[in-house]
């Protein structure tokens, strides 16, 4: 008899085949629930079994001893955070270093993807002291949330002010650039008068990996505790649903390339420029990039911790 699962995460294109049923288990009988964020607490929650989780929040329940909820080193949510830098189409600015001394919007302090834009700036000289944070919602559909989290410093990390848009903020020239993992409605429009920070973010973004080797995490798959415990083998069939969901997904991809005029172009630069194991599940595989987050949230002062990849995902060699 098959476990049922039911996993929330965010619609992202590549689980197609895994909300379709091309893609299966003989173990589990998963259910995929789309949602539009992710859910605030998955040990607490009735409904979902498995989730999308940010691995920042995971990371500090993890070194609060919170182990409510088994982390997967599947890495549902990557990219990298050159291009989530956005100004106007009339800032001077060309260079991640041209932003010391100036005003930074950010969605979230403590968000994974923001502390990763931190770590591209971090390797430019640009650090936390060196510049002027604003935490806030990026347009006036997004909700006014506490945005700090408890991280705030004033004239240094502070709320925007008013709680009003930041994309207002920065069109009034009140902010000089913000940091956002998704582009706000218009953006893509002719004449929007914002762009990306960096005119060539994708050679940035290049060298980035050249340096590092690797694409940034963001979210990670986690599973209930008690789930976990039940079921070792869980959480390593639910990853590996993940990762065939992707390599089919993307094998579909490159032959049906006509959905966006340049989609073919976009393939083809990625599939020669990274290494086919860039989206590799698996603690071996993703042990630097998740030792350099670690370094990242304490040179940032957002978590003082003696983890390791080990220790962050310890049962990993349960799977």
């Amino acid at each position: 008899m098959r476990v049922p699962v039911k996993f929330a995460t965010r619609d992202w294109d590549y689980l197609t085949p895994l909300v379709l049923g091309d893609v299966t288990s003989e173990r589990l009988d998963i259910q995929v629930d789309r949602v539009g964020t992710l859910i605030p607490d998955l040990a607490a929650s009735e409904i979902y079994d498995a989730a999308e989780v940010s691995f920042s929040r995971y990371t500090s329940a993890m070194a609060k001893g919170v182990e409510t909820a088994v982390g997967i080193p599947c890495f549902i949510m990557r990219g990298f955070r050159h291009r989530c830098i956005i100004t106007t189409e009339a800032s001077p600015m060309t260079k991640l270093s041209d932003l010391a001394g100036k005003r930074i919007g950010v969605t979230g302090w403590r968000d994974s993807g923001n502390t990763w834009t931190r770590a591209a700036l971090r390797r430019e000289g640009v650090g936390v002291e060196d510049a002027y944070w604003f935490a806030g919602r990026l347009t006036s559909s997004h909700p006014v949330v506490d945005r700090l989290d408890g991280f705030g410093r004033p004239g240094r990390i502070e709320a925007a002010p008013g709680d009003r848009p930041m994309m207002e903020l920065l069109a009034e020239g009140r902010l000089d650039a913000v940091f956002t993992p998704f582009m706000p409605d218009g953006y893509f429009d002719d004449g929007s008068g914002f762009r990306q920070l960096l005119p060539d973010f994708v050679a940035a973004e290049k060298a980035y990996f050249d340096a590092v080797g690797y694409v940034p995490g963001m979210h990670i798959v986690a599973v209930k505790q008690q789930l976990a415990e039940t079921h070792p083998w869980l959480p390593g069939e639910l990853a590996r649903l993940v990762d065939e969901s992707q390599r089919l997904w993307t094998s579909k991809r490159r032959k049906y390339a006509e959905t966006t005029p340049w989609m073919f172009d976009e393939l083809l630069r990625s599939a020669r420029a990274l290494p086919t194991s860039w989206n590799d599940s698996g603690l071996e595989a993703n042990s630097p990039m998740i030792e350099d987050f670690i370094t990242e949230l304490s040179e940032q002062g957002i978590l003082e911790s003696d983890l390791t990849p080990q220790t962050l995902f310890p049962f990993e060699d349960k799977f």
